[in-house]
Parts: structure tokens; sequence; C-alpha cells
């Protein structure tokens, strides 16, 4: 089920109207969320539905264990650590099995082929649960918490089941953590105190991001990473740019719509991207892309890992290490580690270079206005040069991409429109609106009487409707 969608819309519509009407009665509406969230879920796919609810019951258990094994004072002791260790075990162990056998059986199979071993290709045709990543991630960061001291108790079954499970955040993110989450549904908010205004306009944003930005882009990075030698080196790079800001578009315009819909319910979650596009360098670029898997990573994986404690070669071991896995994260292909290589690299250079400035002593640089934009516009593109192996089918795939720019000059391209120049410009210049001004925007919306904010909301769905081309593909991470 498509957020951008009339399904969804009847859906939610009659989500919303039960949730609001049951939330002063505790365990009424915990159990409208948590089935509504399962139908939700099990649209998709119905036989998955036991994965999902396995992948509860089993994380629960596992708390319940690890918090009995803590100390009277709260402390880890060996027998808690082993706990959380067969947790993270388990989660990671079901999470390999879906999203990476295949792979690594191929790999192996391909190994055996290369040394002279007559080895069929082996096909397992596993078929990988939509959002597995994102709640096996979230189960872990539970368990990992209660390990740490992070919860004095575990929380109930049903509570842990409407947080694993909540469906605005199920299926793509953002990762939403336990005591982000956990505490507000103990509350029971006052309907005329939700911000549906800020609400309705984060929706609307991810709405237009979605629908209309990327699939302008999407005419140009679809065709140009089908087949990169029939096109010119304009429409190449070009189309390297419009995935850039495709997946920026689609995927944030989730987070838009997701953190929208979970407001309208009375539930904040946390910003998931922050403008990534005009970072002024790879620290920064992190600090604003995809933020709660960025801080997941760091907390879950960087310090458990030693983070920066342990000298300069160990925290750039732990800082590739980290980006390595994030890549593979995303798929069960060496294109996506090349990924996260790339990332790793560039973050130890910020390092290094962060750390020989301290060494001399010297002040962070002022950067002028000149140079702001300089480094802005060579951090994008050595972004945009990650970003092709990252849609790339293969190596072979993003070698004909990296080729073509440089050798193959052709004339212009009938894939660079008006209105895809209309939508890159959009794209990018989104991404430098000043937050008081959007402040202001959500001030002034928010002061409009219902018919007019009806109104407004309505012309703002036709224009979407009007500017968009016909059918809503899936969101990129839903792959993930």
């Amino acid at each position: 089920m498509l957020f951008p969608t009339i399904d969804f819309a009847v859906f939610f519509l009659v989500v919303y109207t039960g949730s609001w009407l049951l939330r002063p009665h505790r365990v009424p509406w915990r159990l409208w969320i948590l089935a509504s969230s399962i139908y939700f879920y099990g649209y998709w796919s119905w036989h998955l539905v036991p994965l999902l609810l396995g992948t509860v019951v089993v994380n629960w258990a596992f708390g319940l264990a690890v918090h009995a094994a803590l100390a009277p004072d709260g402390s880890k002791t060996p027998r808690s650590r082993a706990l959380v260790a067969a947790a993270v075990v388990v989660d990671l162990g079901v999470l390999g099995y879906f999203k990476y056998a295949e792979f690594f059986v191929g790999a192996v199979a391909g190994r055996l082929q290369s040394l002279g071993f007559h080895v069929r290709n082996p096909t397992l045709s596993i078929v990988l649960p939509i959002g597995i990543s994102f709640f096996t991630f979230q189960a872990i960061s539970y368990v990992v918490d209660i390990g740490r001291g992070v919860w004095r108790r575990p929380v109930p079954l049903l509570d842990f089941a409407v947080y694993l499970t909540f469906f605005a955040h199920l299926v793509a993110g953002p990762i939403v953590r336990a005591r982000e989450f956990i505490p507000q549904i103990d509350e029971v908010p006052d309907p005329r105190r939700v911000r549906s205004a800020e609400a309705f306009m984060l929706i609307f944003r991810g709405l237009f991001k979605k629908v209309v930005i990327s699939s302008y882009m999407a005419t140009v990075a679809d065709p140009v990473f089908a087949l990169p030698s029939q096109h010119s080196r304009w429409a190449v790079l070009w189309g390297v740019w419009a995935y850039a800001i495709q997946i920026y578009a689609d995927f944030s315009g989730y987070t838009d719509i997701a953190i929208g819909v979970a407001l309208l319910l009375g539930i904040r979650f946390p910003e998931n991207f922050d403008a990534p596009y005009r970072s002024l360098s790879f620290q920064e670029f992190w600090h604003r892309w995809h933020m709660t898997l960025s801080r997941w990573l760091r907390d879950y994986l960087y310090i458990p890992l030693g983070g920066n404690r342990h000298g300069r070669f160990n925290t750039y071991r732990n800082l590739m290490l980290t980006m390595l896995l994030g890549g593979l994260w995303h798929g069960a292909s060496w294109t996506f580690v090349v990924w996260g290589g790339w990332h790793g690299s560039f973050l130890c250079l910020d390092h290094w270079r962060e750390e020989r400035r301290n060494a001399r002593g010297l002040p962070e640089p002022v950067v002028d206005r000149r140079g702001r934009i300089i480094r802005r516009i060579v951090t994008f593109n050595i972004v945009c040069v990650g970003w092709v192996f990252f849609r790339a089918t293969s190596f072979l795939n993003a070698w004909d991409v990296f080729k073509q720019i440089p050798t193959h000059w052709g004339g212009p391209s009938p894939l660079i429109t008006g209105s895809v120049l209309l939508a890159t410009f959009a794209g990018i210049a989104c991404q430098y609106i000043p937050p008081d001004m959007m402040e202001r925007l959500r001030t002034a919306f928010a002061g409009l009487s219902p018919a007019k904010m009806g109104l407004a909301l309505g012309l703002g769905l036709f224009v979407i409707d009007a500017l968009g081309p016909q059918g809503v593909s899936p969101f990129i991470y839903y792959a993930f």
C-alpha cells in the first residue's frame, strides 16, 4: 500500500477516526493500532506477517531475559551480555538469510568455478520481506538499550508490538528507537492540540517530492543507467545528477509523509533529512542524510567497535567498517559495499584534516561565500560518484556510466526537457529554503480557517496530480 494512493487515503481515514475515538482507552487503542499496522503490512504479503510478529515476540522475550540477567544495580553481567549477543545474532541471522543468503551462496559458487570446479549457480528464490532491515534494526536497538540500562523495566508486550509494527515507520523508516516512541503512547494527547497544520504541510511536501520531483528525475536516470552507451555525455552526467536528486526526493518525501501521518495520530518521529546537498563536507552530509540510520550506526556499531577512543588507526578502521557494513545493509551486492567504502574513505579524509588542524592548534577555518559554494559543489559531485555505484546493477554498468561521460560527446538529449530542468532546479533549490521561512509559512497556514485550509490542501493536491505523471512507482527504499 503506497502512501500517495487512494487505497492508503481510505485506510488512513479509517485508522485516524478509530485512533482518536479509542485514544483515551489504553488497551483498545493499542489493539486498534496493532491490527491496523498488521493489515497495512499484510496488504503487501500476508504470508510474511508471521515473520513480523515473530520478530516482535522473540525480541520482547529477549528483552525480558536480558533485564532479568542484569545486576541489582542495573549494571551489565556476563549473562546479560551473552543474551544481548544472542539476540543480535538471531536478528542478524534472520536478516542475513532473507537479504544475503543468495548473494553469499552465489559468491561461493563463483569462487569455486574460478578454481576449476564445475558448480551450478544455485537459485534460492528467497523473497525479501519489505521493511525487514528497518524493523530488525529497531528490535536490536531495544534489546541493546535494555542491556545498557536505558530501560529500568521492559515494556509490556502489547506496547512493544505497537512500537515495532507501527505502520507509519514500518516499511522504510525513519528508524525510531523505543525510548523515542513508547513514552508517547503512554500519553493521551488532546486532539485539538495536535499540530495538524505542520502535519499537512509535511504530507504535501512529501507528496510533491515523490510524485513530481522524483518522478521527473526518474525519466532521465532510469534510461541512462539502463543503457548508458546509448546517451551523450551530457545526458549521462545529467542522469547521475538526476538520480542523486531522485533518491533524495523519493526517500525524504516518504519520510515527510510518514512523519506527517504519525503527527496526525499524536506521535512525533525524529527528523530524518536536513538539506543534505548543501553540505560542506562528508561529515556534514552524514549529519544531514538519513539521520536516524547515521545515529543508529554510530551508537550500535561505530561506538561498540571502539569509536575514536583508541588512536588514529583504529578510528579510521572503525569508520571504514561502519560504512562498509552500512553499505552492505542497503543490499546484497558488491556495488553497495563499494558505495560504503567510498563514503568511508572521505569520512576518514575529513577526520584526518580535522586532526591535522587540531594538532597544529589552528582554529576552524572561516570559509567565505565563494568558498562555501565551491565546497558544496565539490561535495555534491563526490556524493554523486558514490550514487553511481549505489544505482548501478553491476560494476560493468557503473563503468559504462563513468566511461561515457568523458568520451561520448553527442548532441542535445531528448531526455532533458524543460520539465526535467524545472524539477532539477526545484530539487536543489528546496535544500536552500531558510528554516525560518518554512516556520513562517507553517504559522500562516495554521492561522487559516478550516475551510480555507481545506481549500488550500485540495488545490495543492490538484496541482501535484496535474504535474505528476500517471501512476506512482514504489518508494526506492522499500527495497531495503
